[in-house]
């Protein structure tokens, strides 16, 4: 049955010098797709600066907004409404010649097809000492792999916020095996890259009625291209498949691609932002 949502995002920005000028732009508007159709939206800010809506290079929606005034504390608010459909997620075939579909992976079309998405970036590149953290068995399908991949990343570390940050590479959250929904998608998108498997990185929202790691803020998953199945949602840090409970924002290569706030400010001094996200579901 589908679900009826009602979010709520705000951000306060603190200032320890008064800025005279600032670009911001927020990447926090849920997509429009096949699982989840958009109702309605506000976007408000305490200073009534105005925004506008653009399209980024990945083709999501970013509002944006700029400032010229004198300011040391600004607040955002976003409201969305939307209703999400329930889809199975395990709505396809399994492929019983599981050999063949992991050579594919190693095909020149599929990974030409596939090349930006099978990049390593600063986050999602397994240290030298920790490449063979992880196998894959080529005697079961590419989907179990990555099902059993997702209880791995889930077993393997601890959600504990406040002990990383967005700078935070692997080889600590390998090593510390701390961390939040944004270092368990990285290390599951690194996995995948390191075997050859297309992969995502998701950033969203999360139903916050169902006990989930990682609802009280923006969430973060995976999505990874399995052959002849497409792409297929994985939640390392709830070790469960996307589905009703996770509505999307945007995907990239890793989260630097997906950052909710990105800005440019003028002025000196060190700055704050405080986020917190609501979400509320009902049945449609």
């Amino acid at each position: 049955m589908p679900l009826k949502y009602s979010l709520t995002y705000k951000a306060e920005n603190t200032y320890q010098a008064p800025i005279t000028r600032a670009f911001w732009q927020f990447l926090i508007l849920p997509e429009a797709n096949e699982t989840q159709e958009l109702i309605q939206w506000h976007f408000s800010n305490d200073l009534d600066e105005s925004s506008g809506l653009s399209i980024n290079g990945l083709g999501f929606s970013v509002i944006r907004v700029h400032s010229r005034k004198k300011i040391s504390k600004i607040s955002f608010t976003a409201k969305f409404m939307l209703i999400k459909k329930e889809v199975n997620p395990f709505n396809f075939t399994i492929d019983d010649t599981p050999y063949e579909k992991h050579k594919v992976l190693h095909s020149i079309d599929f990974r030409a097809e596939h090349e930006v998405y099978l990049r390593k970036t600063v986050f999602t590149s397994l240290p030298k000492k920790h490449v063979g953290i992880y196998s894959f068995d080529r005697s079961v399908s590419i989907f179990e792999n990555l099902k059993f991949l997702n209880s791995w990343v889930f077993e393997h570390l601890y959600f504990q916020s406040g002990v990383t940050d967005v700078y935070t590479d692997l080889e600590q959250i390998i090593e510390n095996r701390h961390g939040v929904c944004q270092d368990f998608t990285h290390l599951f998108c690194a996995v995948c890259r390191e075997h050859g498997i297309p992969v995502r990185y998701v950033s969203g929202y999360l139903h916050q009625g169902n006990g989930y790691f990682g609802d009280s803020q923006m969430h973060a998953w995976a999505e990874a291209h399995v052959p002849e199945i497409g792409w297929v949602g994985f939640d390392p840090t709830n070790n469960i498949l996307a589905s009703l409970n996770h509505i999307k924002v945007a995907h990239g290569k890793d989260y630097q691609d997906c950052a909710p706030i990105k800005g440019v400010v003028y002025g000196t001094g060190t700055n704050e932002t405080n986020h917190s996200v609501e979400v509320y579901a009902s049945q449609q």
